[in-house]
């Protein structure tokens, strides 16, 4: 990959030699794509070295451990990213322009559902120290954001349950299947699901008073669609397509050089990893969790 990308072999690190990256002015920013359960511990040293660090998400496995990563970064006075790269790719910011502008009339309702059925027993995503977690962490993720930056506002409350198939092998640490509520200050509900266990599944409605807007598939890396709904009319969104991973680095780029504040920092991280450990409190306790 190094050479195809024409990639110095004095800018080649490993986890053995990972801390002398501070002494190579060459790189600005780490890029961590490491299990959930890495991201804290790699990126506090990247910080230390002195780099700008992008963390893919989940931020972290625990909020203390998101809390750790984002005073690392004030202390280094370096940027922290985290790459929620659907925020950065056109149909999603457009799905967040119109439900908040209030072209659908106003919000009633969020619903979204992520899924695909899972593999091989022993990958990291189905080990709970390395990931966390389940679909929860790893997809439902994208449903929890999704209804964050589609409201445009915080939860207050969230209610979950949980449910693995029995000798399943691949749920002896993780759960398999989640389904969770959340409310927000406005009065708007969000239902939100996520699956290792059934067919690949991405998708979100925004249903709004006037109009229904649509986005099936919603989070893949391509070929997302969108439209709305309104009375016996079907719109559908035409736009043009990018590289989410290209823009969000891109977005990066742009915050180091001109020294501002990420769309997605690592604050934002840390709010849903604390509403996910609301759910899994929930789902574990049978009970509504303010938050």
């Amino acid at each position: 990959m190094a050479l195809r990308y024409g990639v110095s072999s004095k800018n080649i690190y490993n986890y053995q030699n990972y801390d002398s990256i501070k002494d190579n002015p060459e790189v600005d920013v780490i890029y961590i794509v490491l299990p959930n359960g890495m991201h804290a511990e790699y990126t506090v040293r990247g910080l230390q070295a002195g780099k700008h660090v992008l963390s893919e998400k989940p931020m972290a496995n625990a909020p203390a451990e998101c809390q750790q990563m984002i005073d690392a970064a004030k202390k280094a006075d370096r940027k922290l990213m985290v790459a929620y790269r659907c925020r950065y790719e056109t149909y999603n910011r457009e799905a967040i322009r119109i439900a908040r502008s209030g072209e659908l009339g106003p919000t009633q309702m969020i619903l979204s559902d992520t899924g695909f059925a899972i593999g091989d027993p022993s990958q990291w995503r189905l080990n709970k120290k390395l990931a966390g977690g389940g679909s929860m962490m790893d997809i439902g993720i994208y449903a929890l954001n999704a209804s964050r930056y589609l409201s445009g506002e915080e939860p207050t409350e969230v209610n979950a349950m949980l449910y693995s198939t029995p000798n399943d092998p691949r749920f002896k640490e993780v759960e398999e299947h989640v389904t969770f509520q959340l409310r927000f200050p406005s009065g708007i509900l969000a239902n939100c699901t996520s699956s290792y266990g059934y067919f690949h599944q991405s998708h979100f409605r925004v249903m709004g008073t006037d109009a229904r807007l649509c986005m099936d598939p919603a989070t893949w890396y391509s070929g997302l669609r969108m439209w709305i709904e309104r009375g016996n009319t079907i719109e559908e969104k035409e736009l043009s397509v990018v590289d989410h991973f290209a823009s969000e680095m891109d977005h990066m780029s742009d915050c180091v050089m001109q020294n501002k504040q990420p769309l997605t920092p690592g604050e934002e991280g840390l709010h849903d990893i604390t509403l996910i450990h609301a759910v899994y409190e929930s789902a574990r306790n049978g009970k509504t969790v303010k938050v």
